[in-house]
C-alpha cells in the first residue's frame, strides 16, 4: 500500500483509483462495507482501491483541546485498510487550507485535479467542503459535472441499531468490548510501544507490559480479558492475558494507560510494538486492604480470563 499525502503533487501511477472517503476511524464494518463498493468499481476499471482520508482528524484540527475519541491511531488505521487490500491510502494533511475548500473547489481541485479519481464511494451523511456545506447529493452532482462517478451508501445497521464510530465508543465506554467488535467486524485493539512502568508488577509477581493510551478513546476502566500480539523483536507471536486499563487507584493518582500480563511469558519486549485486542470485560478498578488482597484478586482474574479465553 502506498501512502500519499499532498494531493498537490501525485505520481501518474496513484492518480485514477476508485476511492472511498471518509475518516474510516475504527474501520468498523459500515466503513467496511463502503470500501467494498469501492473494491468492485476498481475492479470493473481496472485501476486501483484507494481511501481517501484525513489527519489529523477534522474534530481534532477544530477542537484541538476537546477529551480523547479516536478509536484508532493512524498508523492503526493504516495498518488495518491495508489488510483490508487498499492499493492506495490518500492520508491529506488536514490543515487551513483545505478545510477552507468550498465543496466546489474541493471536488475539483482535490478529487479531479489532484488525485485525478476515477470514482469516488461515500456514505449517505457525508459533508465536505468548508463549513462541512456539501451533502452527499452535492457529490453526485459535482460528479456529473466534472466527470468521476459517485456512490452514495446507506448507512449500515444491525439489529441493535446503526453501525458508526459513536455506538462503537459508547460499547466501550459501557464496557460492552464483544459488542463494540460486533459492529467492527473485528475485536477493538489498542497499539503502540511497550514503555517503562513504575515496575510495580514485577514485585507482585504480573510483570506487565505497559503502553500508553493518549489520544485514544479511552475504555471503560478495569481488568479485561485480552489477547496480545507482539508486533516487533524476537519475541513476535499471538499470546493471551488480562489487561488493566486505568489509573490504578490502589497507588495513588497517575495517568490512565495499558498494562497488560501475558500469560506463559518470559522475554524482554521493551520498546517494541504491540497490539492489545479486548475480549470481555471482567471488573472495574478498585482500592484494596492491601496487597495481599490484590494478588488474590489478579489470581482470579488471570484465571477467569484464561477461561474465557479458551472458549472463544
Amino acid at each position: 500500500m502506498r501512502i500519499i499525502r499532498d494531493y498537490q503533487f501525485v505520481e501518474k501511477a496513484d492518480r485514477g483509483a476508485s476511492a472511498a472517503i471518509g475518516n474510516f476511524d475504527g474501520v468498523h464494518l459500515g466503513h467496511q462495507y463502503v470500501i467494498d463498493i469501492a473494491r468492485a468499481q476498481a475492479a470493473d476499471q481496472a485501476v486501483p482501491l484507494g481511501v481517501m482520508t484525513f489527519e489529523p482528524h477534522p474534530r481534532q484540527y477544530f477542537a484541538p483541546k476537546s477529551s480523547p475519541f479516536r478509536l484508532m491511531s493512524a498508523e492503526t488505521r493504516a495498518h488495518r485498510l491495508e489488510k483490508l487490500g487498499i492499493e492506495r491510502l490518500y492520508e491529506l494533511s488536514f490543515n487551513d487550507t483545505l478545510s477552507s475548500l468550498s465543496p466546489q473547489d474541493f471536488a475539483s481541485r482535490v478529487i479531479v485535479d489532484g488525485l485525478g479519481l476515477s470514482h469516488v464511494v461515500i456514505g449517505e451523511d457525508f459533508h465536505f467542503g468548508k463549513g462541512r456545506a456539501g451533502t452527499s447529493g452535492d457529490m453526485v452532482a459535482l460528479g456529473d459535472q466534472l466527470g468521476f462517478g459517485v456512490t452514495v451508501a446507506p448507512l449500515m445497521s444491525d439489529d441493535v441499531g446503526e453501525v458508526s464510530s459513536t455506538a462503537i465508543r459508547d460499547a466501550l465506554s459501557e464496557g460492552r468490548p464483544r459488542d463494540a467488535a460486533r459492529m467492527l467486524g473485528h475485536w477493538h485493539r489498542m497499539d503502540g510501544e511497550v514503555i517503562r512502568g513504575d515496575q510495580r508488577g514485577r514485585d507482585l509477581g504480573y510483570p506487565t507490559a505497559n503502553m500508553s493510551i493518549a489520544g485514544l478513546h479511552p475504555p471503560k476502566f478495569g481488568v479485561y480479558a485480552v489477547q496480545i500480539d507482539i508486533l516487533t523483536g524476537i519475541h513476535k507471536g499471538s499470546y493471551g492475558g488480562a489487561a488493566s486499563i486505568g489509573t490504578r487507584p490502589m497507588f495513588g493518582e497517575n495517568l490512565p494507560n495499558l498494562e497488560s500480563f501475558i500469560f506463559d511469558f518470559k522475554g524482554d519486549i521493551y520498546g517494541e510494538d504491540i497490539s492489545v485486542a479486548l475480549i470481555d470485560y471482567l471488573r472495574p478498578e478498585e482500592v484494596f486492604d492491601n496487597v495481599d488482597a490484590l494478588i488474590a484478586q489478579m489470581d482470579a482474574d488471570c484465571a477467569r480470563a484464561r477461561d474465557i479465553l479458551a472458549n472463544l
